[in-house]
């Protein structure tokens, strides 16, 4: 019986039934009804506690959910499919070419995947606390044209939920133009894993921002960026950045290869001087509270 009553209760969840004050009260009273006869029956906490905690707090995340639309679904499943693409492509260790290593550390890998062409793989350490580094790069990301040289402006055209947004990119001039002007549409996902934030992205479209004359419509994806304190040191953050960007346009492999992994490099000392500068954030909901929605 007490299955059945939950269902009664999850009943109310459904938009058409909220406003029904009477099926509410049925609903309760039904539970302290079944909840007394499993007491009565001497029914130890093992056998009754748990369930009860199981359905309520399913009733719970239904009364809570918010409806999303089919398109707005369509970018979250489209921000979601490019975390776990991301995620599966930095988990395969092998076939990783080396294409620079700095003094510091830094370093820029490479590898080409079939039906993705050549992606590339940034691993640095950054002296700030996670904290810093998910702020500027997440919540503060409309400001990255300010110290980034690469970008020109982020825009965001659209916000769904708590962990999908739908962004617009102005790439900047690159230093002799030799890449001309790009831009991008892309709908963007952050979630998080333990201590690690996923942060990824893969290119969309947004009737609000349609393709620019005079501009090439230039696709990323999927990309992703993984937030992870460094080991023993909690204080430093360990950024692993995977780009894959198909610049568009009749460019020469050899010099889109260049600049991608010089942009990676460059990216890395520019994130740098910006959190040398203000103080660090407080660490976002999105990564430090156990309500944040968990990458299977």
């Amino acid at each position: 019986m007490l299955p059945a009553t939950f269902k009664l209760c999850a009943a109310i969840s459904y938009q058409n039934l909220r406003n029904m004050t009477g099926l509410r009260r049925q609903a309760a009273v039904a539970i302290s009804q079944e909840l007394s006869k499993l007491a009565c029956r001497g029914a130890g906490p093992s056998s009754w506690v748990s369930q009860v905690r199981r359905r309520s707090s399913l009733l719970s995340s239904r009364l809570e959910e918010k409806p999303f639309s089919e398109v707005e679904m369509s970018y979250i499943r489209q921000g979601e499919e490019a975390l776990q693409t991301s995620l599966n492509i930095l988990g395969d260790q092998e076939g990783w070419k080396t294409e620079t290593v700095l003094g510091n550390g830094d370093k820029v890998l490479s590898k080409v995947l079939p039906d993705v062409g050549k992606v590339f793989r940034l691993e640095v350490v950054v002296e700030q606390p996670l904290a810093a580094v998910y702020g500027e790069l997440v919540d503060n990301m409309e400001q990255m044209g300010d110290w980034n040289p690469s970008v020109q402006q982020v825009k965001i055209l659209q916000k769904i939920g708590k962990d999908t947004v739908i962004t617009h990119e102005k790439a900047a001039a690159t230093p002799g133009n030799v890449v001309g002007p790009r831009d991008f549409v892309s709908v963007r996902c952050s979630k998080r894993r333990g201590s690690t934030c996923v942060l990824a992205g893969v290119a969309t479209t947004h009737g609000a921002m349609p393709e620019q004359e005079g501009v090439v419509r230039a696709e990323n994806g999927p990309t992703c960026m993984l937030l992870r304190p460094l080991p023993g040191s909690p204080s430093h953050t360990r950024l692993t950045w995977l780009l894959s960007i198909d610049l568009k346009g009749w460019l020469p492999r050899t010099v889109v290869n260049q600049v991608l992994a010089q942009t990676q490099v460059d990216f890395a000392n520019h994130l740098r001087q910006r959190l040398a500068r203000p103080p660090a954030a407080a660490l976002p909901e999105g990564c430090n509270g156990a309500r944040q929605t968990q990458v299977h």
